[in-house]
């Protein structure tokens, strides 16, 4: 069952005189207790996109047409009050940064307590009893005493853990992890993710997973959208991306993922481009080694591969 579906959405900034689009027709759906991880490199539209669900978009920033269908109701339709409600208790964020995510000058307690008080409307014991079964859910220990702490006494993994906490605390049907491992080493990250992997087939959870990082999508998610300078050029399973990548920017992901493998290492040439640059026909044409003149004159649309599979490259027809 879908969840929550994205549908043909566009959003531009005002710079000065002149508005400037930055995502394009942006689409996809989050099905019932699945992860899906949106990837690609950075400024190709991945937070954008999900903040737009959420509706924390830059004032300079404005969303010109689409629908976000949450549990069949565009969330562009809602007003602010109503948005207010639907985040935190139904759709919850996973910030990208755990160490500057929380205010140092309140103990980490008081503020998960402030959370289930304002979504939940539990005082007294029963809040305190709710924050610490969200704390033993991530796996905090002697979770009632870590109540009391501050956030300078939590390491950034559990600092982590403890925003994971704050999100799980309301029951949210929704999990949007904004680059949640970016911020810690190798060790935490897996452990971060085990957990997020834990919630979905615990709780049924979903999550929306937004990653520049290949190696855990390939361990963790069900289905992959890659994105590149505000359109998405591939959709897939996790099976049938990671076996035959189809985009020749999906293709260049994979082969600069860092393996155990002795050849070479490559890398994808040239910069991602800038809201400024215009580039006409397909968005990745001065990147790409298969570049045909097609491909300098016209934008490809995304089309079936197979029935879980589409791409936008002209090298399909």
């Amino acid at each position: 069952m879908t969840i929550l579906e994205v549908k043909n959405l566009n959003l531009g900034f005002q710079c000065e005189e002149v508005f400037r689009p930055a995502l394009f027709g942006i689409s996809f759906s989050l099905k019932k207790g699945e992860m899906l991880s949106i990837v690609g490199e950075s400024g190709c539209g991945k937070t954008m996109s999900a903040m737009s669900i959420l509706q924390l978009i830059p004032k300079t920033a404005k969303i010109t047409s689409g629908e976000i269908l949450f549990n069949g109701e565009n969330l562009l339709e809602k007003s602010p009050k109503e948005m207010q409600h639907i985040r935190g208790s139904k759709i919850a964020l996973i910030p990208q940064d755990p160490m500057t995510s929380l205010n140092p000058l309140y103990t980490v307690g008081d503020q998960l307590l402030e959370i289930i008080k304002i979504h939940q409307g539990l005082m007294g014991d029963e809040a305190v009893k709710k924050a610490v079964e969200a704390f033993e859910m991530v796996q905090i220990p002697a979770a009632k005493s870590r109540l009391k702490n501050y956030p300078h006494e939590f390491s950034g993994g559990m600092k982590q853990r403890a925003i994971i906490a704050m999100a799980l605390a309301c029951n949210a049907e929704i999990l949007i992890a904004d680059e949640p491992t970016t911020a810690l080493d190798v060790t935490i990250q897996a452990q971060i993710m085990h957990l997020l992997q834990e919630i979905k087939v615990n709780n049924k959870t979903s999550i929306l997973l937004i990653t520049h990082d290949l190696a855990l999508v390939s361990e963790h998610t069900d289905d992959i959208a890659v994105m590149y300078a505000g359109r998405i050029v591939e959709t897939a399973t996790n099976k049938e991306f990671f076996s035959n990548p189809n985009h020749p920017y999906s293709k260049a992901l994979l082969k600069s993922l860092p393996s155990n493998r002795t050849e070479k290492l490559e890398t994808i040439k040239g910069q991602p481009p800038t809201l400024a640059q215009t580039i006409n026909g397909c968005k990745f044409n001065p990147r790409c080694d298969y570049c045909m003149e097609i491909c300098k004159q016209e934008i490809p649309p995304l089309q079936n591969i197979s029935q879980a599979h589409k791409s936008a490259c002209f090298l399909n027809k």
